[in-house]
């Protein structure tokens, strides 16, 4: 197991590419207690990421951030010289974790992967994390990597529970982290969870995100805006029984909501 401990829950800022939005809701988290921030070259937001984190005014040292590198630029040169663009961007002299996006497009396993350990031998990232990979490619990954990996980023909720990944991480002792853990609002609708959700007067996505905390080695990070941070972060004091995981883990409903083509699992 890797020392590398991620906070319960991260704020994720997919599609939240409106500047002062953007700031301000990792401003407002951050004062909340969040203590994790996932961004991306490809949400076109990290600069507004960083000016959230400055506005908070919390200490460097406390917060986990998290990007992640573009698939079209994951040949070497291109990776090591847009990682040093993000955090430029961001205003950091390193990120906490840097993650292959998807292993698409410009992927070269060892290339990328190379670039990905010189950007941790030289202190621009703590951890190198990987997003979207099959067991198989994670494997390979492995095997190529100096650094560990300590966290795998995929689609994960009820209705898509990732069983195999999970089982994967907790084998290994890296995070899964669990991106869309609403299904994309997909799941905020669904019979089950909202039968959960009244049995404890609460919303579906508190019950969507506790969820994920009742699972082993995996940590949501929902995106939000407005009130939806203080939501998703007082989910944490919702406890789901066993009874409720039964039906969750038994449940013949399972739906992909992020699923392009060019996707590993569809090669």
């Amino acid at each position: 197991m890797n020392d590398f401990d991620l906070p319960p829950i991260g704020l994720g800022t997919s599609a939240n590419d409106d500047f002062e939005e953007c700031a301000e809701t990792v401003r407002t988290a951050l004062e909340l207690g969040y203590r994790h921030v996932d961004t991306a070259q490809m949400y076109d937001n990290e600069a507004a990421v960083g000016e959230g984190i400055r506005r908070a005014g919390v200490d460097r040292d406390e917060v986990v951030v998290a990007t992640k590198v573009h698939p079209d630029n994951l040949a070497y040169d291109d990776a090591t010289r847009t990682a040093r663009e993000s955090l430029e961007r961001l205003d950091l002299d390193a990120v906490d974790l840097l993650y292959v996006h998807w292993p698409i497009s410009a992927y070269d396993p060892e290339e990328t992967l190379r670039a990905m350990d010189d950007l941790r031998a030289e202190g621009l990232c703590d951890q190198v994390g990987l997003s979207n990979f099959t067991p198989a490619l994670l494997d390979e990954a492995r095997d190529l990597l100096d650094a560990p990996v300590v966290a795998h980023q995929v689609e994960c909720h009820p209705l898509f529970p990732q069983a195999e990944l999970r089982a994967y991480a907790v084998e290994h002792g890296h995070t899964l982290v669990g991106y869309s853990p609403l299904g994309r609002g997909e799941a905020l609708d669904d019979p089950l969870l909202a039968e959960i959700a009244e049995k404890h007067d609460t919303s579906t996505a508190a019950v969507c995100l506790a969820w994920a905390f009742a699972q082993d080695a995996l940590v949501p990070i929902p995106k939000a805006t407005g009130d939806h941070v203080r939501a998703n972060f007082a989910a944490q004091e919702l406890e789901l029984d066993d009874e409720d995981l039964a039906r969750i883990a038994d449940y013949d409903v399972r739906e992909r909501v992020i699923d392009p083509d060019a996707a590993a699992w569809n090669r």
